[in-house]
């Protein structure tokens, strides 16, 4: 092979790797691509969902918190219009606390055979992981918030091959503490808020 084509394929595969990393998710070197879910199959299904947060080793605000929850959906596809509220942060929306209740309405695809077709979206699996650092906006505190959100996450979302650990020490900041991964099902292209 020429130099300059090795330079060339280099130079691919670093554009490649490069723009994964950017866009905050990683890739394998087993994934492969994967084919668009024919719009038929997929459709938006709301979810209302309510759980508390108690953490020893993060302290969040509400508003915080409401911000962190909604980032997390959207980047695992949530459709843009999600909301999320967190309350009972025993000195305000704005003071650190150790615990709040939060309830998050937001529509994620589901493969949904028999949808009608007003309601079809184009879709895709995307391979996807959250780690401390992973996306850019989570870090080593967020475990526990991580934890407590298994639930929404798992049923709030259409998975292939999840894996979902999260190994929270209270007091401690790990790099090896939440690791979520999987393909998740996600628009092709952004849908319009209804």
């Amino acid at each position: 092979m020429p130099h300059a084509s090795r330079l060339g394929a280099a130079g691919a595969i670093l554009l490649s790797t490069l723009l994964a990393v950017a866009s905050g998710r990683t890739f394998g070197a087993a994934d492969q691509p994967v084919a668009p879910v024919p719009a038929e199959r997929s459709a938006w299904k709301h979810h209302h969902v309510v759980f508390s947060y108690y953490g020893l080793t993060a302290l969040y605000t509400c508003d915080g918190l409401e911000d962190k929850v909604r980032q997390i959906l959207l980047f695992l596809g949530a459709r843009k219009d999600a909301q999320v509220q967190a309350t009972g942060c025993p000195r305000g929306p704005s003071s650190p606390s150790h615990q709040a209740f939060v309830t998050a309405d937001f529509d994620a695809l589901q493969a949904a055979p028999d949808s009608s077709d007003a309601d079809n979206v184009q879709a895709h699996w995307a391979a996807t992981q959250v780690t401390p650092r992973r996306p850019r906006f989570m870090d080593e505190g967020d475990c526990e918030l991580v934890d407590g959100m298994r639930a929404l996450l798992k049923d709030g979302f259409s998975w292939r091959g999840l894996d979902y650990n999260a190994s929270c020490v209270p007091y401690s900041l790990s790099l090896g503490g939440f690791n979520v991964r999987g393909e998740v099902l996600q628009p092709s292209v952004i849908a319009p808020a209804h």
